[in-house]
């Protein structure tokens, strides 16, 4: 379950939100719907969604992605699931108001970079290597955004 929603949540629901958009949008800013898609989805869905779960079951994340099972780390889970909250709130606020859009990719961006980092450097178990991949493309992605935006 934990890779289809992350297939789903960081490429095939931001991707049909654009051609959607697109299709009925006449002269859209793909660029601009990228972003808002992307932000809304991964940035905001899937940011909450993990925030959820690392707040109300943080031994799922201890124990599989992190490999701990130690119920002693399920406290820095469980923080780590605030911020999550924090950022995916802002993430789906960003539909809403459109003026923060770029800075939830901002912070969401710099999030999955930071994250991504973390994961090469532990080189841990084959989620942990998939989040890694998924952290850095919507990373990139969301780098690109801002660039096209702020340049």
């Amino acid at each position: 379950m934990y890779y289809v929603s992350v297939v789903l949540l960081l490429l095939v629901l931001p991707a049909a939100s654009i051609i959607i958009e697109a299709f009925y949008s006449t002269g859209a800013d793909i660029m601009w719907l990228v972003g808002k898609w992307f932000v809304f989805w991964a940035c905001g869905v899937r940011l909450l969604a993990a925030g959820l779960m690392q707040t109300l079951k943080p031994e799922f994340t201890a124990k599989s992605i992190f490999e701990i099972d130690a119920p002693a780390a399920h406290a820095i889970v469980r923080e780590v699931g605030f911020g999550n909250l924090a950022m995916g709130t802002l993430g789906l606020a960003s539909l809403f108001e459109e003026s923060w859009v770029v800075p939830a990719a901002i912070v969401g961006g710099l999030y999955y970079g930071l994250a991504g980092l973390g994961h090469i450097i532990r080189q841990g178990n084959f989620k942990e290597r998939f989040a890694l991949w998924s952290d850095l493309a919507i990373f990139a992605l969301l780098a690109v955004f801002v660039v096209t935006r702020l340049g």
